[in-house]
């Protein structure tokens, strides 16, 4: 059964790519059923470890045995990872169900299935991993496959682009990865987890010099781990390439912002707990980074237009929930927003891309307005993913969400504290621009000059079906799993997969750190319809009034414009310099040009001495006899 929830999806991308055999129906239907089954089966797995602690390491084949390096292909089964597996296999299977209809009309829809597929495939590589070699192939893997599915159409340069600039960001990351993994294998001699973690305590006073600089090794080690997390999972300074990666079909969107690509570096800091709770420095990094991108992207998304980037930026804002519950040691708290948020972010997108499918394409939400009437299955299943987003009570994100908050607090920290009242702050930011995303999409005046409005109507069965099933998701996830994923016996569940330091005390958080988040909440929603229904010309004076504010927010913090004057064109015009002056005026002027024109203007002149006449070819060889024998007088 585990073999087959990691290999189906393999076999669906396969008869994806070979459609041209196969027939795009057949494929695109075992594409779907392979990743279903998969879900059906990681749902088992799932229950019979929670109910009869059925876990265990499957092992496939011996991978790399060379020395001390020995290295399994293996299916490793533990809390941890059968929780992942229910995430990914789940959300997958509801986007391949979704892609048929959405993507019912592009003549290249097997291919497309097929990069799910293999998407899917790769995700689930990395997270049933038990060795970090596994774990960067699976990696790698996601990185490859979103960016074929980012540049899906190709034949759009802006598509193109996106693509490119995520594969460039992410390998910035994926070099600290490599390091960090070099780093555990020269120190410790196995790259595999459970090796590794028994020997972290013996290290934890080790200290190397690392570019000239003592530092301590598990810090650094850490540190570079956490900076291919922070690639993976778009965080600050590393974030600028998920708004750009929704130039890819809607359901990409949400395929690598619900439940695989970017939750991979949340879970790499879980699967490390071992390592990171040694450091302190490092998850005081983990948690200001974390901290620092939840408010960056709310405060992005409070003025941005386009329907998906809002919500992009939205899963980069959640993330920086889930990376600073890790850095002050509430790992499962992390994980478990982690879980509810792929079922409301999920529904979010894919409702999207139901008014977007509505609307022929159209994604600004000045161009919408008043749909609600005409796309009412589509509105409330948006809703409520935003009420679960926002953290409205007793829906999914107020009981993950809030969790957050508590946990921070109850840290009894400094930074915990700290982060307890970004992350007050930043869900009030957050409810704002969802339900300025809300109303200004589904309520207000219809703006669209373009489409007529009778021409719009509401979505097929198979877009609406996988709204559905989100949709519970949105409402129970939280309800249902709340107690025995972070309850007072979290510990019955995660076991051993996720190392605990710390203890949380719960027993004096004050009232009003348990009511004050979800009292914004509510208070949110009035006060945007106000400003973006009722009084728009308000909102416009507050514009004007703060001109540069909102310049440097609607701009993404500068941060495209800093990369590219710092770090592209520098780049770029190093690259122009050695190309012209140095490959092609030095090297092939020099090297290959420059002997090719030597020998073609050598055997130009040689044509000239073949005349015809047989005097000068006897001059030739008088001549070639004259410098052998002189040759020859000398050498004697």
């Amino acid at each position: 059964m585990e073999y087959l929830i990691v290999f189906l999806p393999l076999v669906g991308a396969i008869f994806g790519y070979f459609s041209k055999y196969f027939g795009d129906l057949i494929s695109q239907f075992i594409a779907t059923i392979s990743v279903s089954i998969s879900a059906i089966l990681s749902a088992i797995v799932f229950y019979n470890g929670v109910f009869y602690n059925q876990y265990g390491n499957y092992l496939i084949y011996e991978w790399i045995n060379s020395g001390k390096f020995i290295v399994d292909w293996s299916i490793y089964i533990d809390p941890l990872s059968s929780i992942m597996l229910v995430v990914v296999t789940l959300v997958s299977a509801l986007v391949h169900i979704y892609s048929i209809g959405y993507m019912n009309h592009d003549p290249h829809k097997p291919r497309f299935m097929s990069y799910l597929s293999l998407f899917t495939f790769f995700m689930l590589v990395l997270v049933v991993s038990d060795n970090f070699l596994q774990l960067f192939f699976g990696w790698e893997g996601v990185g490859l496959s979103s960016y074929l599915l980012i540049g899906f159409w190709y034949k759009k340069n802006s598509a193109n682009n996106a693509a490119i600039k995520a594969f460039l960001v992410n390998r910035v990351g994926d070099f600290g990865f490599a390091i960090g993994i070099f780093l555990i294998f020269l120190f410790f001699g196995t790259v595999n987890y459970n090796e590794l973690f028994q020997q972290v305590p013996n290290f934890v006073n080790t200290e190397i010099i690392f570019l000239g600089i003592n530092v301590n090794l598990i810090t650094i080690i850490c540190l570079f781990l956490f900076i291919g997390a922070m690639g993976k999972s778009a965080q600050f300074f590393l974030h600028t390439w998920l708004p750009d990666a929704m130039e890819g079909p809607t359901p990409v969107s949400a395929l690598i912002h619900a439940a695989t690509m970017v939750t991979a570096g949340v879970f790499l800091v879980a699967r490390c707990s071992p390592i990171f709770e040694y450091s302190q420095f490092a998850l005081n990094f983990v948690a200001i980074i974390g901290m620092v991108t939840a408010v960056f992207a709310a405060s992005v998304a409070l003025v941005q237009n386009d329907i998906k980037k809002i919500i992009a930026y939205s899963t980069c804002s959640q993330l920086g929930y889930m990376f600073f519950a890790a850095g002050i040691g509430a790992y499962h708290v992390a994980i478990f927003h982690l879980f509810t948020h792929a079922f409301f972010k999920a529904l979010l997108f894919l409702g999207s891309g139901s008014v977007i499918h509505s609307l022929n394409d159209e994604q600004d939400i000045n161009n919408m307005g008043g749909l609600w009437k005409k796309m009412p299955y589509t509105w409330i299943s948006m809703v409520i993913g935003t009420l679960a987003l926002t953290g409205f009570p007793f829906l999914a994100g107020f009981y993950s969400k809030d969790a957050i908050i508590e946990f921070a607090y109850a840290s009894g920290t400094q930074i915990g504290y700290i982060a307890a009242g970004v992350g007050i702050f930043t869900a009030f930011l957050t409810a704002i621009y969802s339900w300025r995303l809300i109303f200004k999409t589904f309520h207000g005046k219809y703006n669209n000059k373009k489409l007529n409005k009778t021409e719009i109507h509401e979505s097929g069965p198979v877009i609406l079906l996988p709204l559905s099933a989100l949709v519970l998701g949105a409402v129970f996830s939280g309800f249902l799993f709340k107690d025995f994923l972070i309850g007072n016996n979290f510990l019955d569940f995660w076991k051993s997969s996720i190392f605990f330091a710390k203890e949380f005390n719960h027993s004096h958080l004050p009232n009003w750190i348990l009511i004050i988040t979800p009292i914004l909440v509510v208070t949110a929603i009035p006060l945007s319809y106000y400003l973006y229904i009722r009084h728009t010309k308000l909102l416009e004076k507050i514009k004007e009034n703060s001109n540069l504010i909102y310049q440097f927010l609607l701009n993404k913090w500068y941060f495209d414009e800093i990369y590219e004057k710092l770090l592209v064109k520098p780049i770029k015009n190093a690259g122009s310099f050695f190309w012209k002056k140095g490959d092609e005026k030095t090297i092939d002027r020099f090297g290959p040009d420059g002997i090719s024109k030597i020998i073609k203007l050598i055997s130009k002149k040689a044509v000239k001495l073949q005349t015809g006449y047989i005097f000068d070819y006897a001059f030739v060889m008088l001549l070639g006899f004259s410098l052998l024998l002189t040759f020859f007088i000398i050498y004697t």
